[in-house]
């Protein structure tokens, strides 16, 4: 009889791919996977065998989180209390009720033999609510090379007792580069679970942080760049900076006027899926002199003055 219940018992923690070191909190988060996984509303292509393992996964959870409790409550000899180390994520630490009417004595625990879960419960219409928005804020430097985000999240979540526990998780984002302002990543079900619903989508939207010298425009970058007087009628060399480090020299043989510009092409934001990247555009601001002699004054007009006359 003894072999009987440990093969048993050994059965509950393959059904559900743990360990036998598995703490309470392994056991909800693998439930919680699985149930997802093989809910019937979810698989009605195949809804046999996914009514027969959701059968399973919820008796080893069941099985198996009971006997976490009941172990916790003979080593704490803490009543009640032990109850409500219920699902918490990555963590083990007690998460205490508001309210006395909060704590589920052990022994409902225990005789509860409901065949599904408070929040899987399998009413003709559970609704889903609408996704919650956050955002993610990003520099040009991080959608330009593309990045890792790791972003904790706590929230809401029903444990077996149907107590709402907080639930810590850690959740990842590969920024990829190219992406744009109000980039779109969906994590589906990771918002608060709530009793009688589907657990809402999580949504992040891609925010850019302000630059101190680019700014953006689509798949290319604008760039400042003063230079005097005498360098915009007489021409110039100049370095600039490049986004992500290093510089690049430019030659301009032009007169810089108000309002000019130059394309370095392949300079700008890498253009998603296409393997090229946009252009840097640079708009120069001249720099006039403070003050000038009246000397200085007279050679200038006699300068401007003959190349007006040259374009007439």
């Amino acid at each position: 009889m003894g072999d009987s219940s440990k093969s048993q018992t050994s059965n509950w923690y393959n059904v559900l791919g743990i360990p036998k070191s598995a703490s309470l909190s392994e056991i909800c988060k693998a439930y919680k996977s699985l149930v997802m996984k093989w809910h019937p509303d979810r698989n009605p292509s195949n809804k046999t065998e996914a009514q027969a393992k959701f059968c399973s996964i919820n008796e080893a959870y069941r099985a198996l989180s009971l006997k976490k409790r009941e172990e916790a409550i003979l080593k704490d000899r803490g009543g009640g209390e032990a109850i409500v180390h219920a699902c918490n994520g990555e963590r083990d630490k007690p998460t205490t009720p508001s309210t006395p009417e909060d704590l589920v004595p052990f022994s409902k625990v225990a005789s509860r033999r409901c065949s599904t879960p408070i929040f899987f419960s399998q009413s003709a219409a559970r609704i889903k609510p609408p996704p919650v928005q956050k955002k993610i804020e990003c520099t040009l430097e991080e959608l330009c090379l593309g990045c890792v985000k790791k972003i904790k999240i706590t929230r809401d979540a029903i444990s077996y007792s149907g107590l709402i526990v907080e639930e810590e998780e850690i959740l990842t984002i590969q920024v990829q580069p190219g992406w744009k302002k109000g980039t779109k990543i969906t994590f589906e079900g990771k918002g608060d679970e709530k009793p009688g619903t589907l657990p809402a989508d999580l949504v992040f939207s891609v925010v850019e942080k302000k630059h101190q010298l680019f700014q953006r425009d689509g798949d290319d970058l604008e760039l400042a760049l003063e230079v005097p007087l005498v360098q915009a009628l007489t021409g110039c060399t100049t370095p600039i900076p490049l986004l992500g480090g290093g510089q690049m020299t430019v030659s301009i043989d032009d007169i810089i006027y108000p309002g000019y510009e130059k394309n370095v092409p392949g300079q700008g934001m890498p253009i998603s899926n296409q393997g090229r990247r946009g252009n840097l555009r640079l708009k120069f601001l001249v720099e006039f002199p403070a003050e000038l002699s009246n000397d200085q004054r007279v050679q200038i007009v006699n300068i401007l003055e003959g190349c007006s006359s040259s374009f007439d």
